[in-house]
């Protein structure tokens, strides 16, 4: 039997091979070492692919790829480069006016360095009295602990012998600063998601009030939708079949946005229940309305009504509007009307004086009802309103309520793109049916 062949590496004899793939192995181990292994395993008679070292380190290898996949796929999620753009620009204003509006009123110098430390000192005190005295405190502690480990030179120093032992303190003052600055962090986040909770519960109890199933009446047909800007809207729609067989419609939009409108929206519908069972005649609801928004808010709690009550046989319909976006009614012939006129919101004086208006639904007759946050929402460059002569050109096709519905906010989402709402967006289709034909004999 003759003997093995002696193996060497490149250097020693054998050919380089330096256009063939790289092994695995030599990816793990490192080429030398795992070329080593190679050698041995021929000199043993093993195959080196299916020894069991090899077997273990190429899955150990491949589970610590694969998990560092799905953490850099799980980190990144939902990750869009206009969203970075906006964090440096428009979400950067933003946060700046939000944290030196206090002072907003003070004149800015002149100079281009010293107007960037008078922005920097406004910044820094925002931010600091945003926060409560105790994180204010940790706050200060990281700045400081960032400057010391910056320009400060501290350390220590140790000779003996002819051996030195310098230790510098840099380190410790900038992992003083970064640990504050992320207990800190976690702070203000566990508040967030605190309030975030909240207002999810909040979200969640005031969708119970909006209507979620298409109402049933004969000879009529709806689409509704709604969407707020934040976690809690001020819109509000309702669309309640009364006991004496006529319906009744209301669209609002309460003054402002987030928890404050949705407290509104909530009281004006508690309102409307009451004053449903008392009497829905229009004048006799907004006046109730009027009242309570008065007696239990402030100068800037007010809200835009447009409410209806519509008697289904005949198809006549009494409403008044006070300060509400005028509703579009598009007639069979394509012709389109506004109602209403112009009028104070709810809740500005008592008395409030409200003209009542009457208008026939014929067959074939669509009515659009919607909130300021449809016309007013601006494109991508924050420059043009989607105005109503959008909400026409979506109307003016016609169809059934559902495609009147869905083309409008398609037009809408092609108008501000990725945009966030900045405004609560609410849109109630109705159409009044023609006469289905009689079956010869």
């Amino acid at each position: 039997m003759s003997a093995a062949p002696a193996i060497g590496f490149p250097e020693e004899g054998l050919p380089s091979n330096r256009h063939r793939p790289v092994p695995p192995l030599e990816l793990a181990l490192g080429t030398h070492r795992a070329r080593y292994l190679l050698a041995c395993d021929h000199d043993l008679g093993l195959n080196s692919t299916r020894h069991p070292s090899y077997q273990t380190i190429m899955k150990r290898s491949h589970g610590a790829v694969e998990r560092l996949h799905d953490f850099v796929r799980d980190y990144t999620d939902g990750l869009n480069p206009r969203d970075v753009r906006r964090l440096f620009d428009r979400d950067a204003a933003r946060a700046y006016a939000v944290l030196t509006r206090e002072h907003s009123a003070v004149p800015e110098p002149k100079g281009g360095l010293k107007r960037f430390l008078f922005r920097a000192k406004l910044a820094f005190l925002g931010l600091s009295y945003k926060l409560t005295p105790p994180r204010r405190l940790l706050f200060a502690v990281s700045l400081l602990a960032f400057f010391l480990g910056l320009f400060g030179d501290s350390g220590f120093s140790y000779s003996s012998k002819g051996t030195r032992i310098v230790i510098q303190f840099t380190p410790f003052w900038f992992g003083i600063s970064v640990g504050c600055l992320i207990f800190l962090l976690a702070l203000e986040l566990v508040d967030r998601i605190r309030v975030r909770d909240e207002l999810e519960v909040a979200r969640e109890l005031q969708d119970d009030l909006l209507p979620h199933d298409v109402p049933v009446l004969p000879g009529y047909l709806f689409a509704h939708s709604y969407r707020t800007a934040n976690e809690v809207g001020g819109d509000y729609y309702d669309l309640t079949l009364l006991p004496d067989g006529r319906f009744s419609l209301m669209v609002g939009d309460a003054s402002g946005h987030g928890m404050a409108a949705g407290l509104v929206m909530a009281i004006a519908n508690a309102t409307l229940k009451t004053a449903l069972d008392l009497d829905p005649s229009p004048e006799r609801v907004l006046a109730l309305l009027n009242r309570t928004l008065c007696r239990t808010g402030t100068k800037r709690t007010f809200m835009s009504v447009f409410y209806a009550v519509l008697t289904p046989a005949t198809g006549e319909m009494e409403y008044v509007c006070a300060g509400h976006p005028f509703p579009l009614l598009r007639r069979a012939g394509s012709a389109v009307e506004e109602l209403g006129c112009g009028g104070f919101p709810l809740g500005l004086r008592e008395p409030l004086e409200v003209v009542r208006h009457t208008v026939t639904l014929e067959p074939g007759d669509l009515l659009v009802l919607y909130t300021d946050g449809l016309p007013e929402a601006l494109d991508a460059q924050g420059q043009a309103a989607f105005g109503y002569e959008n909400i026409r050109a979506a109307l003016a096709p016609g169809g059934s309520p559902q495609d009147v519905h869905d083309g409008i906010l398609r037009s809408f989402d092609r108008h501000v793109g990725e945009e966030p709402l900045l405004d609560d967006l609410t849109v109630v289709v109705i159409a009044r049916l023609p006469p289905v034909p009689k079956a010869f004999s």
